[in-house]
């Protein structure tokens, strides 16, 4: 089940238009029907009608006018037709116009992995199949996916052994049992074929296991765990077998649906950060306030493989659909930009950060950037300064409200790059003298000013002695004249030479 909302944003991304709801946007929706004029198949009240082969607006409004469907799809552009937003009135049905480049056999996947991947509760669920698998097969099941996370388990866990509590507590197969399981071969067993394996106990904590894989074609989705004492006869492991089919099914369908969400958030997303005009009604879209946000960048890499890091990163930083989750996420080329409600405090983002890196390899290298605190019009302006502060990170995140002055810094050394700092002035003069004779006037102008003209203190910082110091700074003025009383000069000075010093580092 999902709501016609829904339904509207991730097909918003093909084109899609709400013509009209006369029912309003939270109507629920149960299944998806076709247009077939020859049957005349009746569509269900809760049914989205996919209306094929509509060759005009009089038969359109026909269709619209006699169907009960919740929602008749159509190949259009607004306006609306007014006989077909008159028939809508009349059945009450909401109708959806479609780019008519957009194939409907796309539109039917579409419509079909979100309306049924919405239908999650009841017999149809993971859990229920879990039970069905522990009444046919003779143990506790566990459902799991490929990092060993729990996805289901059934309802009868009597008298299972600790590493089983632990599973289920902790929503993950304990680590020292799955190296123990690793070191049996049941991992590479479940990647090489769909057959059970039985694995006898191998801790005291650790009983004996039916496991089966869950697989789509030749991809491993995850597994199947029953819990007994003894290897089952073939009756038993054709029936987990089929339960671990099923399961693929529930998979597969939620992962479609899955992928259609992260879409259809990161096109809002992505639309937020580059259109300040359009920001509020993204925000509304997308579930979040319109202040208190600040934007993070990250970049995850092993080695020179770029993407496949970044892809894990978005894939961890988008589960747990529902809306639950504090950000929202889009993958902009290699970079992992999220949105989240912080406010002035930026711990709520630095513990986004944190949590990330932990979901990634422990090989792979992570760069985090926080921007400002902003409100709808001001979320571009954070994306910038997120930007700008990840190029700055080291490995932890750097927040920009921290790290302002660094990122001043970097503008100015980019500025510099594209040959807009002075050539000539005093600074350029002592640079030039520094390459020609060796000296290190530079240097000591440098800590001088960051000294704030205290000799003593600039003269530790440097390693010298005061009169050494002294006797630089009455060379240097032979050198080029030393504006030293004047502010401004002392200012433009004291960033000329920051941004040569980050030039040469």
């Amino acid at each position: 089940m999902v709501a016609l909302d829904r339904l509207v944003d991730v097909l918003g991304s093909l084109g899609t238009h709400l013509s009209c709801a006369p029912r309003g946007r939270d109507v629920e929706l149960r299944g998806v029907a076709l247009h077939d004029a020859a049957e005349r198949t009746p569509a269900a009240p809760d049914d989205v009608l996919l209306g094929l082969g509509i060759p005009s607006p009089a038969a359109a409004a026909r269709l619209v006018a006699s169907t009960s469907a919740a929602v008749v799809v159509l190949h259009g552009r607004p306006p609306l037709d007014e006989k077909i937003a008159a028939a809508a009135r009349r059945s009450g049905a909401a109708v959806l116009l479609v780019e008519p480049s957009v194939p409907w056999s796309q539109l039917a996947n579409v419509a079909q992995a979100l309306v049924l991947g919405g239908q999650q509760k009841g017999s149809g669920d993971l859990f229920a199949v879990a039970d069905a698998i522990a009444a046919v097969v003779g143990g506790p099941v566990t459902i799991e996916d490929q990092q060993s996370r729990v996805l289901a388990y059934s309802y009868r866990q009597q008298d299972v052994d600790q590493v089983r509590v632990q599973t289920i507590l902790g929503r993950k197969v304990p680590d020292e049992a799955r190296r123990a399981l690793d070191s049996y071969g049941v991992f590479t067993h479940l990647a090489a074929t769909d057959d059970p394996i039985y694995v006898p106990r191998l801790t005291d904590q650790l009983g004996g296991r039916l496991v089966a894989a869950v697989r789509a074609g030749r991809e491993l989705l995850g597994s199947v765990w029953v819990e007994v004492d003894a290897p089952v006869d073939t009756t038993r492991a054709a029936a987990l077998v089929d339960g671990a089919r099923t399961a693929a099914l529930h998979l597969l369908r939620a992962r479609a649906s899955a992928d259609l969400e992260r879409q259809a958030e990161a096109d809002l997303v992505i639309a937020l950060l580059d259109v300040p005009s359009g920001a509020p009604a993204a925000l509304a879209r997308l579930g979040l306030p319109s202040s208190d946000l600040r934007v993070i960048a990250v970049q995850a890499h092993v080695g020179d493989a770029d993407h496949g890091a970044a892809l894990l990163a978005f894939e961890r930083a988008t589960a747990g659909f529902g809306w639950s989750r504090p950000g929202r996420s889009a993958l902009f080329g290699n970079v992992l930009y999220t949105v989240i409600p912080c406010g002035e405090d930026p711990a709520a983002a630095l513990d986004w950060v944190r949590a990330l890196s932990r979901e990634l390899p422990t090989e792979a290298t992570v760069l985090s950037g926080i921007g400002g605190p902003a409100d709808a019009v001001q979320v571009s302006a954070s994306r910038q300064e997120a930007d700008e502060c990840m190029v700055l990170s080291a490995g932890d995140p750097v927040v920009y409200d921290l790290s302002w002055a660094r990122v001043l810094l970097h503008r100015l050394s980019a500025a510099a790059d594209g040959g807009r700092l002075p050539t000539r002035g005093p600074v350029a003069d002592l640079l030039r003298h520094d390459r020609e004779h060796g000296t290190q006037y530079a240097a000591t102008l440098r800590a001088w000013l960051g000294a704030q003209g205290d000799t003593r203190s600039a003269a530790r910082a440097l390693g010298v002695h005061p009169n050494t110091l002294r006797y630089r700074m009455q060379r240097m003025a032979e050198v080029t004249p030393l504006p030293l009383d004047d502010p401004d000069q002392r200012l433009a000075m004291a960033i000329a030479l920051s941004v040569q010093a980050r030039r040469t580092t």
